[in-house]
């Protein structure tokens, strides 16, 4: 999978897209990332990438040009198809669903916008899916653009060690996922269930899925209607 983000702040997204686990599925040629600053794709010598909005507003706006420019460079560059999301406040929320499906796209580009947002104008002409990582505002797409690619990255076929890395987390079959628990059995005079010390495999999945079951509805019961 080759991902593009097109942002203010490459070298922030460049030192986290190398990290940890999506580090190594670049290192193993599953995954490739590549961070273009807009910037670059201006033609004024102060290479301007926001103005003032009109009808008059607190911050600045992001210019459509060079945003425009940034995104034609890319589909230029790229023998794939391209799907083009804009990580913004009015999108859907990203599920764990809508990532799934995501991973299986060859090629995604990311608009990381910034400052008080990006003119309608590029919006419309270039029609993103708009995403959305929660009913809260940031300073920049950067952190949600992040999110996206490790939500998304970490389902490509090789990146973890196997599917059920992933198909027993929460969220995954609409259900919170069950509690784990790891060594010592007693610690400070609690113990692990029973049942995952038994080495019965039928009675230790019934567990898991009762426990799902019992976490969500505690948790989360939204998720059950």
């Amino acid at each position: 999978m080759k991902i593009d983000l097109m942002t203010l702040f490459p070298e922030m997204c460049e030192r986290v897209l190398n990290e940890s686990i999506i580090g190594r599925g670049v290192a193993k040629g599953i995954l490739s990332f590549e961070c273009l600053n807009i910037r670059d794709f201006t033609q004024d010598k102060h290479r301007s990438v926001d103005d003032y909005p009109y009808g008059g507003a607190q911050g600045m706006i992001m210019q459509a040009e060079p945003i425009y420019r940034c995104f034609e460079h890319i589909c230029k560059k790229s023998d794939k198809k391209t799907h083009l999301i804009y990580m913004s406040p009015k999108g859907k929320t990203l599920t764990q669903k809508r990532a799934l499906e995501l991973s299986e796209l060859e090629h995604i580009v990311i608009l990381c916008g910034h400052y008080e947002g990006v003119d309608q104008r590029v919006i419309d002409e270039l029609e993103p899916e708009e995403i959305s990582i929660g009913n809260y505002v940031l300073t920049g797409g950067e952190l949600p653009a992040l999110v996206l690619c490790d939500t998304v990255c970490r389902l490509v076929p090789g990146v973890l060690s196997g599917t059920v890395c992933f198909t027993e987390e929460s969220h995954f079959d609409g259900l919170l996922e069950h509690a784990q628990y790891t060594r010592p059995e007693v610690w400070r005079d609690r113990t692990v269930p029973e049942v995952l010390l038994s080495g019965h495999h039928a009675n230790i999945q019934k567990w898991k899925h009762e426990n799902a079951l019992e976490c969500t509805k505690e948790k989360r019961p939204e998720l059950l209607i």
